[in-house]
């Protein structure tokens, strides 16, 4: 019975240290100088949706394009512990300069195969809403997928287009 309360303290100091350290991330907005952490290209330089990982430790990762992320997220030596992915809403804001409205990467909707290009070629485009997506794939093409649904197969990092695109 004497042990009881002491587990009781435990808990208790277990739960509000719990409390303090699980906050809520956000996303930062990339400046004029926020590189890509893979190839070191300028994020605001190019078009299509960025995205930008946050660690359990250490300072966040940026990606000028989606298909970089995806080759990071599943790649089978990526080890740290990751606390929060966020894309952009392609449905709120404009392919060619995208700004802000970030969301979370793991509840996002994708479009794969569409005719539109990121820095790196043919990309994913990322939506809050299905809608959104649908609408997007009715003008460019490819196909809504979730988050869990896209494979290391769809992801085309190094490409011929990449290295073209590379040299304008």
């Amino acid at each position: 019975m004497k042990l009881k309360p002491i587990g009781a303290l435990i808990l208790l100091a277990v739960l509000g240290a719990c409390g303090h350290t699980s906050q809520k991330l956000a996303a930062l907005e990339p400046t004029a100088e926020t590189a890509c952490s893979l190839d070191g290209m300028v994020l605001k330089d190019h078009a299509g949706p960025k995205a930008q990982i946050h660690y359990t430790e250490g300072q966040p990762d940026f990606f000028c394009d989606l298909t970089e992320l995806f080759g990071v997220v599943l790649a089978p030596e990526h080890k740290r512990a990751v606390a929060a992915i966020f894309v952009q809403d392609m449905g709120k804001t404009e392919w060619e300069h995208p700004q802000a409205n970030w969301i979370d990467a793991k509840t996002a909707v994708y479009v794969v195969g569409s005719r539109k290009h990121g820095s790196m070629g043919q990309t994913f485009g990322s939506f809050s809403s299905v809608q959104d997506a649908d609408a997007f794939v009715k003008k460019e093409g490819g196909k809504v997928v979730r988050f869990e649904q896209i494979g290391i197969d769809m992801v085309k990092i190094g490409s011929a287009a990449h290295d073209d695109m590379m040299s304008h």
